[in-house]
């Protein structure tokens, strides 16, 4: 076989060993330009792209000899999917690559919410012992709501059921997944149960500011946020509103609706100044499926995806 493959984001340097091993010429170019891609896709069978790149119709055009398009992640927000596929051109993604760093780094931000770690550490580097005003909250006392079940809302609740929470799973394109620790339910279940909602779903017209004030307000209790999904399904300013209410206790934060903040809006700087300033918000930058391991599984996975696509055994 001798087909191309243009990678337009930085990738892991292990997959220019891993493409040409099932026959595939790679061409790394992971600072190039819209316009340069634009002019030099056509000459390529595949692309390789990560959250830089977005693939629309100006590019889906001139990729005349274009055969798969592979996301070195899970989401596929930033790939005209519908487009994608109406002109035949199969797409991969890989959430089995970084699931289990995902699922990690969501148990550790929710149990650094619930225990205060972040505000604890700054009040001790400050000669600040506070026992008491830093209590926390077992995971074992309360009801988990998860809102998606797909690659990384099972490997989340696989790490969450050793806690001993009681835990309510909500997917809507999924059934049949009940087990005696995890519970298949509807929405209507989860909002008069639940203490804590982590997100799994992807981002898209349907999910896309879905979680707003409305939807919280559902909720029969007071609750806690975790969010490892999409920025833009809950918005900021929905979340300040919340959190000034009561209605959210406190939020785990590993994504924003904007997240390039030389792009803010003075509103959209305000918010996030805002929503920065709070002590019962725990923030990352958007870190949840990117360890030193997942950065590296991604492309095995992603090969072995493309090797199954042409027909090619293949064991990484």
């Amino acid at each position: 076989m001798n087909k191309k493959c243009l990678i337009a984001d930085e990738m892991h340097d292990s997959i220019l060993e891993l493409l040409p091993q099932i026959g595939i010429e790679p061409t790394y170019l992971p600072k190039i330009s819209r316009e340069e891609l634009v002019a030099k896709i056509g000459d390529f069978e595949g692309l390789l792209i990560r959250s830089k790149t977005t693939v629309d119709a100006e590019i889906i055009d001139e990729a005349n000899k274009l055969e798969f398009i592979g996301r070195a992640g899970a989401g596929l927000d930033k790939i005209d999917v519908e487009l994608v596929e109406s002109k035949g051109i199969e797409i991969l993604n890989a959430p089995e690559g970084n699931r289990d760093a995902l699922a990690e780094h969501a148990i550790a931000i929710l149990l650094n919410l619930l225990n205060n770690v972040n505000r604890a550490d700054k009040e001790v580097r400050n000669w600040i012992w506070d026992r008491e005003g830093n209590r926390g909250v077992e995971l074992s006392d309360k009801t988990v709501g998860v809102i998606g079940f797909g690659y990384m809302g099972q490997a989340f609740v696989q790490r969450l059921r050793s806690f001993g929470p009681r835990i309510l799973v909500y997917d809507k394109y999924k059934k049949g997944f009940g087990t005696k620790q995890v519970e298949e339910t509807n929405l209507d279940k989860i909002f008069d149960k639940a203490d804590i909602l982590s997100i799994h779903i992807p981002l898209n017209e349907e999910t896309r500011s879905w979680l707003n004030e409305e939807f919280f307000n559902k909720f029969r209790k007071d609750i806690y946020l975790l969010n490892t999904a999409r920025g833009e399904i809950v918005p900021v300013k929905s979340i300040l509103n919340l959190l000034d209410s009561g209605k959210l206790i406190g939020a785990a934060l590993d994504v924003l609706e904007k997240e390039k903040f030389d792009q803010l809006t003075n509103e959209q700087q305000a918010n996030f100044e805002n929503l920065f300033s709070r002590e019962n918000v725990v923030l990352s930058p958007h870190v949840g499926g990117w360890t030193y391991a997942s950065y590296r599984r991604i492309n095995e996975v992603l090969v072995g995806k493309i090797a199954t696509y042409y027909k090619i055994e293949w064991d990484a």
